[in-house]
């Protein structure tokens, strides 16, 4: 899903094209471990256009000009970019795909805070502006991702970490005494519609718009033009994967996390995964040849496991991929 542990983007990028050859999918991964401007949110505030950030002691701050932080972020997405071009240059065949990931607009606004302390999902003007900059920014990222390995096919993943609490209105203000105005879901499919055809515009053939299981708007974000969802299996209510059948059959892609895997835990058995996908799709009464629209994923990101750890989910994901495609054959 992007997070991967330890911080080598070499050692990183060499194992996760290794493991995700064609016919998978290879990803620019997120290193955390490296420190601030490595974090998903600070490597997404690094492609806002006209607007700054720095870190202060409560998180990212949106700021009159860049600083080092905001340089550092971009810094280090640019090693990141100079290091794929450098393993895909070097490989024998390269993978047909690769995938990208950013912070999408409503998460951003809940994760950077104002000059007063407040977030900036706040003020409905800095949730349009943050909107309006991001969808400004990722055309240079689309732009350089593509250059890295030429003739790719660029996916884009759009993360919502926090979607279901700025949509109910549950997030604290900054003295905790009260919560964040809910956003309409009115101005949250504007925002989502701004960002992904600047994606489109800038190159990305598939655009999918990532939820933790809890309360996904997963018409929202389809209804928004996102030519998907992903989404974690562990949790998913009936009503939701109601609502993945529906998207399946009309021709969008769902991301399934069927691997959960707790950091040092086991690995999940591929049947058990397989399950965890086929048994809901018959009961569905979807049919074998609809899971092509299915890719597999882990439940979260891996910044959590050692390298080792990681690279054991990404051989293991293969299996469960090869297993949904018994079932697809018959």
């Amino acid at each position: 899903m992007g997070p991967w542990p330890g911080d080598d983007p070499l050692e990183a990028t060499r194992i996760i094209r290794g493991e995700l050859g064609n016919p998978h999918l290879p990803f620019l991964a997120e290193l955390p471990d490296r420190g601030v401007g490595s974090d998903a949110l600070g490597r997404t505030a690094s492609l806002l256009v006209e607007l700054a950030v720095d870190v202060q002691p409560h998180g990212w701050r949106l700021v009159d000009r860049p600083g080092k932080d905001m340089r550092r972020a971009a810094s280090a997405l640019s090693t990141d970019l100079h290091v794929l071009a450098d393993v895909a240059g070097a490989e024998d065949i390269s993978a047909a795909e690769l995938k990208v990931q950013l912070v999408g607009p409503l998460s951003l606004a809940a994760g950077l805070y104002l000059h007063n302390g407040e977030r900036a999902l706040l003020d409905h003007g800095a949730r349009r502006d943050l909107a309006a900059s991001l969808a400004a920014g990722v055309g240079s990222y689309l732009t350089r991702a593509a250059a890295a390995v030429p003739g790719t096919r660029l996916v884009v993943q759009v993360d919502e970490p926090a979607i279901a609490a700025v949509l109910a209105g549950t997030i604290p203000t900054g003295s905790g005494y009260r919560t964040l105005r809910s956003v309409a879901a009115t101005e949250a499919r504007e925002s989502w519609r701004l960002v992904l055809d600047a994606l489109r515009a800038a190159g990305a053939n598939e655009v999918v718009v990532s939820f933790p299981e809890i309360e996904a708007p997963i018409e929202l974000a389809l209804s928004a033009g996102a030519d998907g969802v992903a989404l974690p299996l562990k949790a998913l209510t009936n009503r939701q994967w109601e609502q993945v059948a529906g998207a399946v059959e009309a021709g969008k892609q769902f991301w399934a996390g069927a691997l959960d895997v707790p950091a040092g835990g086991p690995l999940p058995k591929v049947a058990h995964c397989v399950d965890s996908v086929w048994r809901p799709w018959r009961q569905l009464g979807l049919p074998p040849s609809l899971l092509r629209a299915i890719r597999v994923t882990p439940a979260a990101g891996l910044a959590g496991h050692t390298p080792a750890q990681a690279t054991a989910v990404l051989h293991r994901l293969t299996q469960v991929a090869d297993g949904l495609n018994q079932q697809a054959l018959g």
